[in-house]
């Protein structure tokens, strides 16, 4: 008895058939252990670090070298703009009377010879003509197309100067427009640094202090030492006057108070008070924002900035500055609050 066989084709369906199982099956867990992996953390994408301050710092100093350019362009085209505009107005002034002396010139012609060759001779004219003798005529009508030609010569002097003025002063105006719209395009490129530089400054940590006149500071985590720093680094340059608490002109212990008035802190106008009002700070843990004294006396007193130095209002001829506090001998420090 015959063995019954599989049909060829249905043998190579089932063979065939065995690699697209395999196939599917190897994507499917191909498939799990992915979802597995993202699950765990293992397939993440890497964490974005946000720039430190010093690389911000590089941006805006990068993005300073690009505006410093197109300030100064900017003030030279203002400048030679402004000078521009004072040579057109001086040749505008010089054009109306111009304008004035050769409109009356002609008005002069034309009126002489309206009256000669359309109404006939004038009452002055015909006076002159019949009182005359016959062999004078001539001669006087000689001195009358003089006349005509005089007030001709007249007008057309006073035309010549004014089209002078007139070409000066078009290209003045053409000069003017091109130095207008570069002054536009400048002051737009301008204000698109400013404001890219703003959007850095904005992106410092909120614990950097970065004010005019002072360093930039960091690590200042207390909000009324941050007050007390900007409002104390906004008087850089300040006169020293002795018993003064601002807002033009201060003392040492005036600065500091109001350096912390403005953060919601009252101080004393007193060095000796100020350092009963703060709470002691080794030197080693000093911070920003804290009152370093000098002399055993407690003489002097800063704002400490960190980094061995301070804001302060020095002395009589010395304006608030920023210097190390190095160059007196420290008594100790306080923070307010």
């Amino acid at each position: 008895m015959p063995v019954a066989t599989m049909p060829p084709h249905r043998h190579d369906l089932k063979t065939s058939a065995r690699p697209g199982r395999l196939r599917r099956g190897a994507h499917r867990l191909l498939v799990l252990v992915a979802a597995a992996a993202v699950g765990a953390g293992l397939l993440a994408a890497p964490a974005h670090a946000d720039p430190t301050v010093d690389e911000i710092e590089a941006q805006i100093d990068k993005k300073w070298e690009q505006l410093e350019p197109t300030i100064e362009q900017y003030n030279k085209v203002r400048a030679q703009l402004k000078v521009n505009r004072q040579k057109s107005a001086t040749l505008q002034k010089k054009i109306e009377p111009l304008a004035l002396q050769s409109e009356l010139a002609l008005n002069r012609v034309g009126d002489l010879a309206s009256r000669y060759y359309i109404s006939g001779p004038s009452h002055d004219i015909g006076s002159l003509l019949v009182s005359v003798k016959p062999d004078t005529l001539t001669e006087q009508l000689t001195v009358l197309d003089r006349l005509a030609a005089q007030e001709r010569k007249e007008v057309e002097g006073v035309l010549a100067v004014r089209a002078k003025y007139d070409g000066e002063k078009q290209k003045l105006d053409a000069l003017i427009t091109t130095q207008t719209t570069q002054q536009n395009e400048l002051a737009a490129k301008k204000k698109q640094i400013d404001a890219e530089i703003k959007q850095l400054e904005a992106s410092m940590p909120k614990t950097t202090v970065k004010t005019a006149g002072c360093p930039t500071i960091n690590g200042v985590t207390s909000s009324a030492a941050q007050k007390a720093i900007r409002t104390a680094c906004q008087q850089v340059g300040d006169p020293y006057v002795w018993g003064a608490t601002g807002p033009n002109s201060f003392d040492c212990s005036g600065l500091t108070q109001y350096a912390y008035k403005s953060a919601g802190i009252y101080l004393t106008h007193h060095t000796g008070d100020q350092w009963n009002e703060g709470k002691a700070v080794a030197r080693a843990d000093a911070r920003p924002g804290d009152l370093v004294f000098f002399f055993s006396g407690l003489t002097h007193v800063g704002l400490y900035l960190g980094n061995n130095q301070m804001v302060h209002a020095p002395r009589a001829g010395k304006p608030v500055q920023v210097s190390s506090i190095n160059t007196m001998p420290v008594a100790g420090f306080r923070r307010p609050g």
